[in-house]
C-alpha cells in the first residue's frame, strides 16, 4: 500500500475514534461544570479509575495520530514542504503528543 493510501486510512480511522470520544468529554465537561463539580471533585472521581484513563489513553493514540497527518497535509499544500524532513519532523511531533498526553492521563487518573 503506497504511503499516501496508509496515511489516508489512518487520518480517516483516527478521526472515527476521535469523533465519539470528543463528543463524550466535552459532554462530561459540560455536565461537570453546570452541575457546579470543581476541578477537584473532578479529579477525586477520575483518580484510580482504570476505566478514565483507558478513555483518555485511546483518545490521546487517536490524536497522536490523527494531528501529525493533518499538519502534515497541511505544510505541504501551504508551504511545498515535499522533503523527508516534514515526515520525520511530524512524526517527533506526534511523538511529544503521544509523551505528554500520556503523561497528562496519568495524572489525571493516577493509573
Amino acid at each position: 500500500m503506497p504511503v499516501h493510501a496508509a496515511l489516508f486510512l489512518a487520518q480517516r480511522a483516527s478521526a472515527l475514534v476521535l469523533a465519539p470520544l470528543v463528543l463524550v468529554h466535552l459532554a462530561l465537561a459540560i455536565s461537570a461544570i453546570h452541575g457546579g463539580l470543581t476541578a477537584a471533585e473532578i479529579l477525586a472521581r477520575t483518580l484510580g479509575s482504570f476505566g478514565w484513563s483507558l478513555f483518555y489513553g485511546l483518545f490521546v493514540v487517536a490524536a497522536a495520530v490523527h494531528a501529525p497527518i493533518g499538519l502534515r497535509n497541511v505544510l505541504r499544500e501551504w508551504l511545498g514542504w515535499k522533503s523527508v524532513g516534514v515526515n520525520v519532523a511530524l512524526a517527533g511531533f506526534g511523538l511529544v503528543l503521544l509523551v505528554l498526553g500520556f503523561r497528562a492521563v496519568s495524572a489525571v487518573t493516577g493509573v
